[in-house]
């Protein structure tokens, strides 16, 4: 297993950039989700050695905070945006990606307990939990798509410089970030 270090590098974008940003946060959820399956080869040879557990404990870092921060970033800001046209097929996209939401943050609770037993050292093999982690992967990828490839360039021109600005202010600020 390589280093992860890089894994939390910042994102090329900043706050004046807000969906440049949410693009970058997607880019780190991706590389989560290849460093969890990395750990999901990895267990099976090596057990909780320290790799692993390091692996466990950036997964479960960035999903704990970054993660709920960035659904919150676009339940507050991208989704109101496209509920406000009338396109009943733009509302009914908001409302599965705010299912997948909820899907997400459920599904984290399982994954995240498999982790913080790999963290512990005291991981045993199960089955159920490279389910758990693949079906978490496949749902944050399937979003993923949906948000990069319709919800986000329909809401980009929705959205003007100042309001743009604004929102990249809030993400901000919820982040304790100047």
């Amino acid at each position: 297993m390589t280093s992860t270090l890089t894994l939390h590098a910042a994102p090329g974008a900043g706050f004046d950039e807000p969906f440049e940003m949410l693009a970058a946060c997607h880019q780190r959820v991706a590389r989560m989700l290849d460093l969890l399956a990395r750990l999901a080869g990895h267990l099976p040879a090596k057990g909780c050695d320290d790799e692993a557990r390091q692996a466990a404990r950036d997964v479960m870092r960035y999903f704990d905070l970054a993660g709920p921060a960035h659904h919150e970033d676009e339940e507050r800001h991208v989704f109101p945006a496209l509920e406000a046209l009338p396109d009943p097929a733009m509302r009914a996209l908001v409302a599965r990606l705010r299912e997948d939401h909820l899907a997400l943050s459920a599904q984290w609770r399982g994954v995240r307990a498999d982790l913080a037993a790999i963290e512990a050292g005291a991981w045993r093999a199960d089955e159920a939990a490279a389910t758990r982690w693949a079906t978490f992967a496949a749902l944050y990828r399937q979003h993923i798509a949906a948000e990069e490839g319709q919800a986000y360039p329909m809401a980009h021109p929705l959205l003007d410089g100042p309001a743009q600005a604004a929102m990249g202010q809030e993400m901000a600020r919820r982040r304790g970030a100047r």
